[in-house]
């Protein structure tokens, strides 16, 4: 990046770091299986020895097959103005309940809000307490 793509009256990149949490359910263990065994076959820079263990690691565990088919990158390729700086993600299986508080996306919108509205409170406390007394 130039420092001609900075906008007017910012210093340097910025960085955003982006969290996605996604559920997903597994309809089709097999076809799974076979579209991962097939993405490490076919990567012809990865090593013979490095290749077994992904196999087997893929025949044993969805949530591996899954994590050899996702890569974030492909997630923001297309994105303008950005450029992917890291990632990492991982896969595992997990008990799933959409009933359950657990599960609740806006949870931590809810508590966000709590969080700011107390320290709201604080604040207004803090200014009545630096107001002078009348004696």
């Amino acid at each position: 990046m130039s420092t001609t793509d900075i906008p007017t009256g910012e210093s340097g990149p910025r960085y955003v770091r982006l969290q996605v949490e996604l559920v997903l359910e597994i309809t089709g263990s097999g076809e799974l299986t076979d579209a991962a065994l097939d993405q490490i076959g076919g990567d012809e820079y990865m090593p013979d020895d490095e290749r077994q263990h992904a196999e087997a690691s893929v025949r044993q565990d969805e949530s591996e097959a899954l994590a050899y088919l996702v890569d974030p990158f492909d997630l923001v390729t297309s994105v303008p103005g950005i450029e992917l700086v890291q990632a990492s993600w991982s896969c595992a299986h997990t008990e799933y309940d959409p009933d359950s508080d657990e599960w609740d996306l806006y949870d931590d919108e809810a508590d966000d809000e709590a969080d700011d509205e107390a320290d709201e409170a604080d604040e207004e406390a803090d200014i009545d307490e630096e107001e002078p007394r009348g004696r």
